[in-house]
């Protein structure tokens, strides 16, 4: 701690502690001690400690368990919005995703992913819906659709990587999208899948992505757990 820094101590405290829990080295179930242990064990007051964890508490990255103490929580996951996949940004972020394929099968379009996908309503589609993991905790539940026999998309393949990746070593050159983000509550369903009670918060996603013909190649429509992802924008003033 820099005493002589006019950043608050319990602001200094709370940045080193959120690095440490975002770097990996304050790991997913690190117990912090109570406030008395690392008031003493910081040299600093119980409440600077007391406002630094709070602070953590309302990111949502320390939780306070009766009997237990302060522990560390798995980090929000912060995706910039641009077009690459959730399995690609979580891995560079460091967060070891995992898949589950809930389904993998060819249906008939609907009058949206018709319209998304700009095919005929009741035309054939590769359907593939999934849920994405970070450190063994549900983050997404991700729902896509493609043209039919745009490449093989086998349960196995889906499960070891991302599905841009799949797209990419097919020879698919990914070039612009047309996405919309929102958020909404959760149904039943969705909450016992992500590990969220009903009507907790969810961030929505829709996209259309088209490769470098202008074809489009893939519908997504996407649910995240707000507790754990958020997406960051780059504003820049007009000119």
């Amino acid at each position: 701690m820099d005493r002589s820094s006019p950043v608050p101590l319990y602001f200094q405290l709370s940045q080193q502690l959120e690095t440490a829990i975002e770097t990996g080295k304050l790991a997913p179930g690190s117990l912090l001690g109570n406030e008395i242990e690392l008031a003493g064990r910081l040299g600093l007051s119980r409440p600077t400690v007391r406002q630094a964890i709070q602070s953590l508490v309302d990111k949502g990255l320390l939780v306070r368990r009766r009997g237990i103490g302060t522990q560390v929580v798995h980090s929000q996951v912060k995706r910039p919005l641009e077009l690459s996949s959730l399995y690609d940004d979580l891995e560079a972020a460091g967060q070891k995703p995992a898949t589950r394929v809930l389904l993998n099968t060819v249906t008939e379009a609907t009058a949206e992913v018709a319209a998304a996908l700009g095919i005929a309503e009741g035309a054939e589609v590769a359907l593939v819906e999934r849920l994405r993991f970070t450190h063994g905790e549900p983050v997404a539940h991700l729902r896509n659709h493609l043209p039919a026999g745009l490449l093989d998309l086998s349960t196995e393949r889906l499960e070891e990587t991302g599905l841009y990746r799949l797209m990419r070593g097919a020879g698919i050159t990914l070039h612009s999208a047309r996405q919309a983000v929102g958020a909404r509550a959760a149904t039943a369903g969705e909450g016992e899948r992500l590990g969220e009670p009903e009507g907790a918060p969810l961030l929505t996603m829709q996209r259309t992505t088209f490769d470098d013909t202008g074809r489009a190649v893939e519908f997504g429509s996407h649910v995240y757990r707000a507790s754990r992802y958020a997406f960051e924008f780059q504003l820049l003033v007009r000119p």
